[in-house]
């Protein structure tokens, strides 16, 4: 019985009778990348031999490759960045599981914020294919939106993650170590030093401007989303996935407690204020991860933010500095991190934006349902 063999004429692959398998014709097809073909071949086998068996697996086999295609040309340098650091954290708990009490969970859960970092950008690429055929719907519009602020949950799932991990590699605190450089650097504890200039109106002010260190992302993402600038909206997200990853990986190897718990005898009693103070205060004893405070997140964020509001909106910039500059110190202020936390936050969140800047400097760093986005919205 004869067999099918690919062959490209005048550009297009056909399928014609020769001596070779059909598993051998069905590796030239794949390995050509034309998965149009696999129906019209796989339905010539079935004809020609009866192998029903082939068919399925020629048809999963085409389909994976074709889906798995799918998934890598919607992926974006920030999902590429987000997922590294998903995989090198699921290697480094893996290695240190006996530091752990539930390794296995903790690698389950990030295969699922994986999986679903996956799912919702394949879902945003058929949304956005099928907007450009039937128009924008109220479906096109949930998923685009899910699409471009997701981040801003899985910066806030790996920070609360941060709590389990924070003794993955060392399982003692290093705070004296910290405690010795701002000593060293200033002369004295500074979370201790300020105490001394504390009023309620002022506990006040610096706890408000603590708080503000998620709004500057949101702000500038804002505007850019609105304005439609997609590859700059992007960018300003990889450069915070960056510094924050970096973040996170320096405070699963070297656990700091932070001057809340590791300096509590040190001054004479809490801070008192208005409802900003009192809103902290309940976050701090009810909700706070305890550790992971070096390099500061809250400050690298902020940085990373900022240097996007340099390169895309210079006027913001200059809005966003005092507040930024203001919550740099009100962490010190309000004892939740070490001045040498406050420096470290500055160098990730820099590292962010400059390692970001080449990322998204190559070429495919904004998949195709980022940027071709439906334009008449």
């Amino acid at each position: 019985m004869e067999r099918l063999k690919p062959e490209r004429r005048g550009g297009a692959m056909n399928v014609r009778e020769q001596s070779e398998s059909p598993a051998q014709a069905t590796a030239l097809v794949l390995q050509n990348g034309e998965f149009g073909e696999l129906e019209r071949h796989a339905t010539g086998v079935l004809a020609s031999t009866g192998d029903s068996s082939y068919f399925v697996s020629l048809a999963r086999t085409g389909s994976a490759r074709a889906e798995l295609a799918r998934i890598c040309a919607s992926l974006g340098a920030f999902e590429w960045v987000a997922l590294a650091y998903l995989i090198f954290s699921s290697m480094m708990i893996f290695v240190f599981s006996k530091n752990l009490a539930h390794p296995w969970k903790l690698m389950s859960v990030q295969a699922i914020v994986a999986t679903l970092i996956c799912m919702l950008c394949v879902a945003g690429a058929r949304a956005e294919e099928r907007a450009q055929h039937e128009g924008v719907k109220v479906a096109t519009r949930f998923w685009h939106f899910w699409r471009h602020w997701y981040p801003h949950l899985f910066f806030l799932f790996c920070f609360e993650e941060l709590g389990y991990l924070v003794h993955l590699v060392n399982p003692n605190w290093l705070d004296a170590k910290l405690m010795a450089f701002d000593h060293r650097m200033f002369g004295v504890h500074p979370a201790v030093w300020l105490e001394q200039f504390a009023t309620p109106l002022r506990n006040d002010f610096f706890q408000l401007t603590y708080l503000t260190y998620f709004i500057y992302l949101l702000v500038l993402g804002g505007i850019l989303y609105y304005r439609k600038e997609w590859h700059s909206y992007w960018s300003v997200m990889t450069y915070s996935v960056v510094g924050y990853a970096i973040g996170y990986l320096i405070a699963a190897v070297f656990p700091i407690e932070s001057p809340w718990y590791a300096m509590a005898g040190m001054w004479h009693g809490e801070l008192h204020g208005g409802p900003f103070t009192a809103t902290i205060n309940f976050i701090e004893h009810y909700g706070r991860v305890h550790g992971a405070a070096f390099p500061s997140q809250h400050v690298a964020g902020s940085v990373a933010a900022l240097w996007g509001a340099w390169r895309f909106r210079r006027w913001l910039f200059w809005v966003m500095l005092p507040l930024v500059a203001a919550m740099c110190f009100s962490t010190v202020w309000g004892r939740y991190h070490y001045a040498a936390d406050v420096f470290g936050g500055m160098v990730t969140g820099t590292l962010g934006y400059v390692i970001g800047s080449c990322i998204m400097g190559r070429r495919g760093a904004v998949s195709s349902d980022q940027c071709v986005v439906t334009r008449d919205w």
